[in-house]
């Protein structure tokens, strides 16, 4: 393994995007060569070692280009070491607890071999687009409740690990 590690993610508003790119920021930082990539542009996965791959969540199903990510690389996937993260849910019960992937995303865990699933806090604020992002915003349950520090620590597990397969 060279180290050449894919971070691709599924986002509406963005901020599974900015969730991508700060795992990549410390995959980086541990010497892995690392293309943060939106879902929906990613052609192939054969350039990559491995691959970390999120999805925002809505109404209980990952963002539909993460979706299709999966489903497209399905194969070349599945040969590779492969972490998945869901960005959701806007309360702070994902740095409480262990929230389980959603049913679609337990399934692609089983069918690729994934590592491991980790779901992080979402963020919903003002200018979000789709009725539903408004209609949650006007009920007052917006906010941003990413746990960075979470997100770091994860992603350098991840790294540890992708240092020492390629070892």
């Amino acid at each position: 393994m060279t180290g050449t590690v894919l971070v691709t993610y599924g986002t509406t508003n963005g901020s599974t995007a900015q969730i991508a790119e700060t795992i990549a920021d410390v995959l980086r930082k541990d010497g892995l060569t690392v293309e943060a990539l939106p879902a929906r542009s990613v052609a192939s996965v054969a350039p990559y070692d491995a691959v970390v791959a999120g999805g925002g969540l809505y109404a209980g199903r990952w963002q539909k280009h993460a979706r299709r990510f999966l489903r497209r690389h399905r194969h070349a996937l599945a040969e590779r070491p492969l972490w998945l993260f869901s960005s959701g849910p806007l309360d702070a019960s994902a740095s409480e607890r262990d929230i389980p992937p959603v049913p679609g995303v337990k399934k692609a865990m089983a069918e690729l071999d994934a590592r491991e699933h980790v779901t992080f806090g979402g963020c919903l604020q003002e200018g979000a687009k789709g009725w539903i992002a408004r209609m949650i915003l006007r009920n007052g349950k917006g906010g941003d409740f990413r746990d960075f520090t979470a997100i770091e620590t994860w992603a350098a597990r991840v790294a540890d690990e992708l240092t020492r397969i390629s070892a």
